[in-house]
C-alpha cells in the first residue's frame, strides 16, 4: 500500500516533486538570513540554575562592570621614564575610544605611604606614580607590597602590569528588558556587532604600541568575540572541508559525474532547508553546535551512498528493467533500513535534550530535525534526479569487490577465536579506562596555545592572580547591641544616625571571620589572588605603622574615607545593609592537576569543619561554580541517557528484526566501539567536557546504522542462499562495500574538525572518527563472527 502510494506520488511525478522541493529550498533559503550565531557565556550555563540567580543577586549588590584586561610587559623596567610615558600614552589612547568608560593602570593606584602627612590628608589628596613630585621607587615598592594590588595590577616580579579597560554600560539593553523577544534579539545583535568593532579598535591600538613591549588582550568581551569568530570559521571550514572530501570520495567510489551531482544536491538542499528552519525557529548556533552543518553533510551523504550503491547493484543484476523499475526496487529495499538507521541516530541525538543545558538541548533538536530533513530529501530528491538522467551508462565501470571488505570477511570466516580474544581485551581495556574518566572545565585549555585568548589568559593566570572567579559570601548573625557596647566600648556612640549604625557593624568577630577565611583561601595552592575587606584592613594596618586597628578605629576610618575611594575599594567587599561580606578569589586555571570539583568540595568541607562556620552562614558563588554545575549535570545526564540510548536502539532492533538473538549481536559491536573510545579518553587522561562527553551516545547512534544495513542485507540474502558462509561473502562484497565507503566518508568527515581552534571540537572530531572506524571494523568482523556462531536465522 505504502510502496504503491510512494511510487505514484514521488517516483512517477519527478517534475512536480522537484518543483515542490525547489519551492521549499527558496522559502527556507529566504529564512536562512535569520540564521544566527551565539558565543555568549550564557550559552554554557544550565537554565534555571539557582547558583546563576544567586550570582546575579551578588553582582547587583556589590556592583560589576564589563571590562577588558590588557597585560603590559615593557621592554625596559616598569618605572623608567620611557615605560611610564608609554603606559600613560597607551592609557590616554584607549581612554579616547568612545565606548571606553575608564582605564585603570598602575599609574592610577593611590599611593598612601608616599608621604608622612596625617592619614586623613593622604586619603583626601593622594598621589599616584604619574605625579611629578612622587618618589617613584618608593611608590612602586608600595604597590608591589600592597595586599590589594600585588598579583592584581602588578605581577609579583614587577615585570608585568594589568590595564583594566571599563566599558560604558549599554543603557539601551537595560531599557528594552520588557520589550518583545525580537526587539531584544535585535539589540543584542547590535551589541555583538559593537563589541566586535570595539575589539578590532583596541587591537589596532595595541598593534600601534607593539614596539614598547608585549601587550596581550583578555577579558570576557574579547573571549566572546573571538569565540564568534571561531564559530564562523569552523562552520565555513568544516562545511567546505567535508564537502570537498565528499566530492573526492564520490569520485573515488563511483567515477561518474552524475554520482557526484546527485548526492551533493541532496546535501545542498538538506543544509539550506535546515539553516532556514533554524532561522525561522530562532535557534542559534553555538560553539557546541558549530559542527552541525558538517554532521548533516556526513549523515546525508551516508544515506545517499547506501541508496546509490544499491541502485547500481540492482541495475547491474536487472539489465532488462527500466530506470523507474530499478528506482522502485531500490527505494522499496532501502526505505526501511535507512528509516531505522535515521531513527536510531535520532534517538542518540535526542538523548542530548536531557542535559539541562540549552545549547546542547538545541543541538539535539537541530540534528533530529536535520536527520528528518535528510531522510525526506534522500527519498524525494535523489530518485527525482535519477529519473531525469539517461538510463544508459549510469553504472560504474567495473564493480570490484573491495579488497578491504574481502580481507575482513576472511578474518570473520577463519579467525573467529582471535576476534573474540581481541574483543574481550578491548572490553577489559575500556572498563579500565572508563574508571579513570573525570569531568573538568579548564576554560584556558579549550584554546590552542597559538591563539591570543590562550596567551592572554595564561599570562593573567600566572602573573596577575588567576582567571576563573569564585566568590565566598559570609553571612553574619544579627549583632546584639548590648554585647557590642560591653565588649567594644561603643556606649558613647549615637545610635540615631545612620553613620553610627555603620560603625556598629565592625565587630571583632566579623573581622576575625573574614580574616580567617581570607587567609585559608590564600594558602590554597590552586588559588591566585584573594581580595576581601581583610585586604583593606591589612593596608590600613601598614599605614598605621603596623599597629592593628581596633573595631572603633575601623568604624571611624570607614566613615571618613572619601566616597570615591570607598566605592572602589570597600563597597565591593562588605554590605553593611545586608550584614554580609564578600571574599573574591581567582583560580589559577592553567595549573596542572587542578580538579575544580574536588577544590569546591574541599573549600565547603574546610569552611565547616576546620574554620567552624555553619553551613547557612556562607555560600560559594561565581563562574567556577556555574561551569562546574554544568559539567557535573552533563556527566550525570549523559550516563543516564547513554543507558536510554542503548535500550532505545535495542528496542528498535527488536521491532526491525523481531529476533532477540539478532538484536543483541547487532548492538554489541557498536556499544564496544563507543565504550572503547571512552576508555581511551580515560587512559589518555583527557577530561570529559561539554563536547567529548556526548561522543559515546552519538557514536552509538551513527555507528549502529552499519549494523542495521548489514543485518538487513544478510537476512535478505540468507533467505535465497540458506548458507551462512556464502551469505557472509556476498554481504561483504555488496553492502560491506557501501558500509566501508560511508564509514570512510564519516571518519574523514569528522577528521575535518581537527582544523578547529576550539580544542573540545578537535577532540570530538578525532575520537568520534576513531569510534566510527572501530565500529566499521567491528561490524565487518565481530558481527559476522557472532552471526556464524549464534546462527540467528536458524540452521
Amino acid at each position: 500500500m505504502f510502496a504503491h502510494l510512494y511510487e505514484n506520488t514521488i517516483l512517477k511525478k519527478p517534475k512536480s516533486v522537484f518543483a515542490i522541493l525547489l519551492i521549499a529550498l527558496l522559502s527556507f533559503g529566504y529564512f536562512s538570513k535569520d540564521f544566527r550565531l551565539d558565543a555568549s557565556s550564557e550559552t554554557l550555563l544550565i537554565e534555571g540554575d539557582p547558583d546563576l540567580e544567586y550570582l546575579k543577586e551578588i553582582t547587583n549588590r556589590y556592583g560589576s562592570k564589563e571590562f577588558l584586561v590588557l597585560t603590559y610587559t615593557p621592554n625596559e623596567g616598569m618605572v623608567t621614564d620611557s615605560s611610564i610615558n608609554n603606559l600613560l600614552s597607551l592609557k590616554y589612547k584607549i581612554q579616547s575610544l568612545d565606548w571606553v568608560h575608564s582605564v585603570i593602570t598602575l599609574l592610577d593606584i593611590p599611593l598612601l605611604s608616599n608621604s608622612d602627612a596625617p592619614l586623613q590628608e593622604r586619603l583626601e589628596g593622594f598621589k599616584t606614580l604619574k605625579d611629578e613630585d612622587v618618589n617613584r621607587s618608593r611608590g612602586f615598592k608600595e604597590i608591589l607590597d600592597s595586599p590589594v594590588f600585588r598579583n592584581f595590577v602588578i605581577s609579583e616580579d614587577g615585570k608585568t602590569s594589568g590595564i583594566i579597560v571599563n566599558i560604558k554600560q549599554n543603557q539601551q539593553l537595560e531599557d528594552i528588558e520588557n520589550k518583545s523577544r525580537e526587539e531584544i534579539e535585535r539589540y543584542r545583535d547590535q551589541i555583538k556587532k559593537q563589541n566586535h568593532n570595539n575589539i578590532l579598535e583596541i587591537r589596532n591600538v595595541i598593534k600601534s604600541y607593539s614596539d614598547i613591549g608585549k601587550i596581550y588582550l583578555g577579558g570576557i568581551p574579547m573571549i566572546a568575540d573571538d569565540m564568534m569568530t571561531f564559530i564562523k570559521s569552523d562552520i565555513i571550514v568544516f562545511g567546505l572541508g567535508v564537502l570537498l572530501f565528499i566530492i573526492v570520495t564520490l569520485w573515488f567510489v563511483f567515477k561518474k559525474l552524475i554520482w557526484i551531482i546527485v548526492p551533493i544536491s541532496s546535501c545542498f538542499f538538506s543544509v539550506i532547508i535546515m539553516m532556514g528552519l533554524l532561522g525561522l525557529l530562532g535557534w542559534k548556533v553555538t560553539v557546541i553546535s558549530s559542527n552541525f552543518i558538517a554532521l548533516m553533510l556526513i549523515l546525508t551523504m551516508a544515506m545517499n551512498i547506501h541508496m546509490s550503491t544499491r541502485f547500481l547493484q540492482l541495475k547491474k543484476s536487472n539489465l532488462s528493467k527500466t530506470n523507474l523499475e530499478i528506482l522502485t526496487l531500490t527505494t522499496a529495499k532501502m526505505f526501511w533500513p535507512i528509516l531505522y538507521t535515521a531513527i536510531t541516530t535520532i534517538i542518540a541525538f535526542l538523548s542530548l535534550i536531557f542535559s539541562e543545558i540549552k545549547p546542547i538541548i538545541d543541538f539535539g533538536w537541530m540534528m533530529t530535525f536535520g536527520l528528518i530533513t535528510s531522510f525526506i530529501i534522500t527519498f524525494t530528491l535523489l530518485p527525482t534526479l535519477l529519473n531525469f538522467t539517461p538510463t544508459k551508462n549510469t553504472s560504474v565501470k567495473k564493480e570490484e569487490g573491495s579488497k578491504i571488505t574481502e580481507f575482513l570477511g576472511n578474518l570473520s570466516l577463519n579467525y573467529q577465536k582471535p576476534i573474540f580474544v581481541i574483543t574481550f581485551a578491548i572490553i577489559g581495556l575500556s572498563v579500565f579506562g572508563i574508571n579513570k574518566l573525570e569531568v573538568e572545565n579548564s576554560f584556558i585549555n579549550y584554546f590552542s596555545k597559538k591563539t591570543e585568548i590562550y596567551k592572554g589568559m595564561k599570562l593573567i593566570d600566572e602573573q596577575l592572580g588567576g582567571t576563573t572567579p569564585l566568590e565566598v559570601i559570609l553571612k553574619f548573625p544579627e549583632a546584639k547591641k548590648e554585647n557590642i557596647e560591653d565588649d567594644d566600648g561603643f556606649d558613647d556612640w549615637e545610635e540615631d544616625s545612620e553613620q553610627d549604625e555603620e560603625k556598629y557593624w565592625f565587630t571583632k568577630d566579623k573581622i576575625d571571620t573574614i580574616a580567617s577565611v581570607h587567609n585559608y583561601l590564600d594558602n590554597l595552592p590552586q588559588v591566585g589572588k584573594v581580595l576581601s575587606f581583610s585586604s583593606i584592613i591589612d593596608v590600613a594596618t601598614q599605614l598605621n605603622n603596623n599597629k592593628p586597628l581596633g573595631t572603633l578605629e575601623m568604624g571611624v576610618l570607614y566613615s571618613k574615607i572619601p566616597e570615591s575611594i570607598k566605592i572602589e575599594i570597600v563597597d565591593p567587599y562588605i554590605s553593611i545593609e545586608d550584614n554580609e561580606a564578600r571574599i573574591n578569589l581567582r583560580i589559577i586555571d592553567s595549573q596542572e592537576n587542578l580538579r575544580r570539583n574536588d577544590l569546591i568540595n574541599k573549600i565547603n568541607f574546610d569552611l565547616q569543619n576546620k574554620l567552624g562556620i555553619e553551613e547557612d552562614r556562607y555560600k560559594l558563588a561565581g563562574v567556577l561554580i556555574l561551569f562546574n554545575n554544568l559539567l557535573q549535570s552533563l556527566f550525570k545526564s549523559q550516563i543516564l541517557t547513554l543507558g536510554l540510548v542503548m535500550i532505545g536502539i535495542f528496542a528498535m532492533f527488536l521491532i526491525l528484526f523481531k529476533n532477540v538473538k539478532l538484536s543483541l549481536i547487532g548492538v554489541v559491536p557498536n556499544f564496544i566501539a563507543a565504550f572503547f573510545i571512552l576508555g581511551i579518553i580515560g587512559i589518555l587522561g583527557i577530561p570529559l567536557d561539554m563536547m567529548t562527553i556526548t561522543i559515546a551516545a552519538i557514536t552509538i547512534g551513527i555507528a549502529v546504522d552499519n549494523s542495521i544495513h548489514y543485518i538487513y542485507r544478510f537476512k535478505e540474502e540468507f533467505r535465497k542462499i540458506k548458507d551462512y558462509k556464502e551469505t557472509l561473502k556476498i554481504c561483504h562484497s555488496t553492502v560491506g562495500t557501501a558500509i566501508l565507503n560511508t564509514s570512510i566518508t564519516i571518519v574523514f568527515g569528522f577528521s575535518i574538525l581537527v582544523l578547529s581552534k576550539f580544542i573540545p571540537t578537535i577532540y570530538f572530531g578525532v575520537f568520534t572518527g576513531l569510534a566510527m572506524l572501530l565500529a566499521m571494523i567491528s561490524v565487518l568482523t565481530l558481527l559476522p563472527s557472532l552471526i556464524l556462531i549464534v546462527k540467528p536465522f536458524g540452521k
